[in-house]
């Protein structure tokens, strides 16, 4: 199970910090991420992060701005987001990705938090 929190109302250039919770499988031994879906457009690979957290990736659309990390010892995964935009609004999916190889595909997702970034 994966269970998000921290969405919220933000301004244009604020931060916001969303987390996971996970439950169920090995956490350390599969490769997370976090993917979005914007009103009305399909799903967008956000970021992922290697088993102990050394590897991490980027979309083109947040590096730079967002930072994605991981607690083991807790099965928590989390996604800084700073410098945020309104096309940054988003329901944020937690996501167990399918392998290193595949870091940008996920097998499992949970059921998202909601991101609004406006004034």
């Amino acid at each position: 199970q994966l269970v998000e929190s921290g969405g919220g109302l933000v301004q244009p250039g604020g931060s916001l910090r969303v987390s996971c919770a996970a439950s169920g499988f090995a956490f350390s031994a599969y490769y997370m991420g976090w993917v979005r879906q914007a009103p009305g457009k399909g799903l967008e690979w956000v970021s992922s992060i290697s088993f102990g957290g050394a590897a991490t990736y980027y979309a083109d659309s947040v590096k730079g701005r967002f930072t994605i990390s991981r607690d083991n010892v807790k099965s928590t995964l989390s996604l800084q987001m700073n410098s945020l935009a309104p096309e940054d609004t988003a329901l944020y999916y937690c996501a167990r990705m399918r392998s290193s190889s595949s870091y940008k595909n996920y097998d499992f997702r949970g059921r998202g938090t909601q991101v609004t970034v406006s004034s």
